[in-house]
């Protein structure tokens, strides 16, 4: 185990080299960036971007992608809302519920990409109008705010200043190595993505590798929807607009192929962090909502354009 993640950190060198570089421009510009404050809020921001990122890159691994994490997201937030806000749910029994609605809408993805031949992007597009459309219908529109019986989970730990949820996706993150690098079912996504056909000759049934990947894309937008509301005290259906694109974009700048058969859960990982750090380095810097959009969108650009010319260049 130690050696296949050693191996995956060293081949995300430039990873690492980009995000170093980021953290010495924003620290010698801004006054206070190089801080263990700063340090502490970059890391409990990036749990739930995390979780979605991993899922987005066993998606994006088949030739397949999700748009609609942002929506499940909210979707479960809503639920979380109304379970602890309305019904006044302990959070431990909200859990299961929320994984189950992320189970439901990722399988109902996968079912449908599947049964009905249609492209992932189309009918994850839907679920992401239909998921919304949902958790506004159920909350009137409206922000539940819960409160303090839901902080548990993204609050920072006592003397360490850094949260649970931070902790369980760092855990996450090397499950998700392992279960790529070093497992059957990992090695199938890896080949559905670079050449189907032949993983059909070999006599794998592709149709349940794809239904697989979507419910884990949507449990973990699920699991983010859970950490986001614990982080916000609110269980708010408008929440994570956009956020399907930032998961896409941290798995393509960690290097997982638009066009699938090429990816790694640590490179991911490392993309996550740069675009953290970028919007953290950023933030600090005034920059408006508007500005922050398009210098996000300029690097995924620039990320797709490079894998574009690595394909190229393999072909």
């Amino acid at each position: 185990m130690s050696g296949s993640l050693s191996t995956s950190i060293r081949k995300s060198a430039g990873l690492l080299a980009v995000l170093v570089l980021l953290v010495l421009v924003f620290g010698f510009s801004l006054d206070r960036f190089l801080t263990l404050a700063t340090l502490r809020s970059v890391l409990n921001q990036i749990p739930a971007i995390t979780f979605a990122s991993v899922g987005m890159t066993f998606v994006l691994l088949t030739g397949g992608i999700d748009l609609s994490v942002g929506s499940v997201l909210a979707l479960t937030s809503a639920a979380v809302g109304v379970m602890m806000g309305t019904w006044k749910w302990p959070f431990i029994a909200t859990i299961p519920v929320a994984m189950m609605i992320g189970a439901a809408c990722g399988s109902l993805n996968g079912a449908v990409t599947v049964a009905a031949r249609i492209p992932s992007f189309i009918v994850t597009l839907g679920m992401l109008q239909v998921a919304r459309g949902v958790a506004l219908l159920s909350t009137q529109s409206r922000p539940i705010f819960i409160g303090k019986s839901v902080e548990g989970l993204a609050a920072p730990l006592p003397g360490i200043g850094i949260s649970i949820a931070f902790l369980l996706s760092i855990s996450f993150v090397i499950l998700g190595h392992l279960i790529l690098r070093q497992s059957v079912f990992g090695r199938y996504c890896t080949a559905l993505g670079s050449n189907e056909q032949a993983l059909k000759m070999s006599g794998v049934d592709a149709r349940w590798i794809r239904l697989i990947v979507f419910l884990l894309s949507g449990v973990c937008a699920s699991v983010a929807g859970l950490i986001e509301t614990s982080r916000l005290s609110t269980g708010s259906p408008g929440e994570a607009r956009g956020f399907e694109l930032l998961a896409i974009a941290s798995a393509v700048i960690g290097g997982t192929s638009l066009s699938g058969g090429r990816g790694s859960v640590v490179s991911t990982f490392f993309g996550v962090l740069i675009i953290t750090v970028l919007q953290q380095g950023l933030a600090h810097a005034g920059a408006g909502e508007g500005t922050k959009y398009v210098i996000t969108g300029a690097v995924t650009v620039l990320a797709v354009c490079l894998d574009s010319w690595r394909s190229r260049q393999s072909a």
